[in-house]
């Protein structure tokens, strides 16, 4: 059975030119990049190169780059760093982030207010999942350290107004006379490919980026800290990465995440046309296709689509399937030979067949019956035609 991969928002394959440059890199400087000795200066001139081609392209400072082991090692060095650092005044720091965001940021403000270490107000998205700015200004408190937001939602694919965020946090700052500073973290991983995730476009403080959603190697990641944050370690040893993250660093990870991140910039503007065309002909073609469920005589509700059609990444789709089970649905297009998914794949472990994102939409009947599937490189207008032959069959 040839198979039909229709989840890149969990993982993308490793793209063949960044794996042969990783693989150049496993050859030439496979030494240890704190040696003094020559080997280990080849291997440190090129991480450092590495990191230089990350800064141009993020529109940074090439020490503001931390490289890390993903997204999920990101979002806590700089959660709890930002946190561990603000801890030092009398006052309780206040953390805002939204209903919608990732486990991987949602998990350790829910440690730290779990700890009383934190103050948090949780901010929910409208019927399209996008989070209103004026929504973060109504909760910047005298006492706001850090503002959690994602760009582009991993599940609904929506993709938030973080500039309008940010001029919003400002306008909060006059309006409380709050001097201090309020950090912005953006975790952008699932829009590398797609959008301009710039720090100085988005003007975020701090940017999240992992390879294994980009094209580019398993357990490597970026953390872009900009000089002016007060973060502390939470990981002790030899003081790699700026004193950030301890460690042996990851020169062929660099490597490949530095090559990952060139393509999908030299490629993003006609990928993401193209993948929009494929993304609109796959919804209209689903929504309208689809028949009504019934249960006994009444006539249910047909499939439509979780989240903003305009603000949404090219290559996302979620659709409910009202009074269908989503497990059973992923299980049975699995065995037809298509790879989708229901929710967040860093979700599954939880014993709860329910997306909490998209309950956030006010949508609690789609929650489990909702199926999400997330386009790529490989994928073609057939692969679409096949799926959408087989959701007509199995619901």
């Amino acid at each position: 059975m040839k198979r039909t991969y229709l989840d890149y928002a969990a993982a993308t394959p490793i793209d063949t030119r960044v794996g042969a440059a990783m693989q150049k890199a496993e050859r030439e400087v496979w030494a240890n990049a704190s040696s003094l000795h020559h080997e280990g200066e080849l291997a440190k001139a090129k991480l450092e190169e590495a990191r230089i081609d990350v800064a141009k392209i993020l529109h940074c400072r090439k020490n503001e780059i931390i490289f890390t082991s993903g997204g999920t090692e990101g979002a806590n060095l700089a959660i709890l760093g930002i946190i561990k650092a603000a801890k030092t005044s009398h006052q309780i720091p206040h953390v805002i982030t939204s209903t919608i965001e990732h486990p991987a940021v949602l998990e350790p403000i829910k440690y730290l207010l779990k700890e009383g270490m934190i103050e948090v107000s949780f901010v929910s998205p409208n019927e399209e999942g996008i989070i209103n700015p004026q929504s973060i200004e109504r909760e910047t408190k005298s006492n706001t350290v850090l503002i959690c937001i994602m760009h582009s939602n991993n599940e609904i694919g929506t993709i938030q107004p973080i500039r309008k965020i940010k001029s919003a946090i400002e306008n909060s700052k006059l309006k409380i006379k709050n001097s201090s500073k309020v950090y912005l973290l953006v975790d952008a991983s699932q829009s590398a490919c797609y959008e301009d995730v710039s720090v100085e476009r988005l003007g975020a403080d701090v940017l999240i980026l992992d390879g294994i959603k980009m094209y580019g190697p398993r357990g490597a990641g970026i953390l872009v800290v900009r000089h002016a944050v007060r973060m502390a370690p939470i990981v002790f040893g030899g003081g790699q990465e700026g004193g950030v993250r301890s460690g042996t660093e990851n020169v062929v990870g660099a490597v490949g995440l530095s090559e990952a991140l060139k393509i999908c910039e030299a490629t993003r503007e006609k990928e993401s046309a193209r993948l929009k065309k494929l993304r609109d002909y796959a919804i209209a073609k689903i929504i309208t296709e689809i028949p009504p469920l019934r249960r006994g005589s009444a006539r249910q509700a047909v499939a439509s689509l979780n989240g903003s059609h305009e603000f949404r990444l090219p290559n996302n789709i979620n659709i409910c399937f009202p009074n269908t089970d989503s497990e059973f649905l992923v299980i049975k297009l699995d065995m037809l030979g298509f790879a989708v998914s229901a929710a967040s794949a860093c979700n599954t472990l939880s014993l709860e067949n329910s997306s909490y994102v998209i309950e956030s939409l006010g949508r609690p009947e789609c929650a489990s019956s909702s199926l999400r599937f997330t386009l790529g490189r490989d994928t073609k207008k057939s692969d679409l035609d096949k799926l959408i032959k087989a959701l007509k069959m199995i619901v």
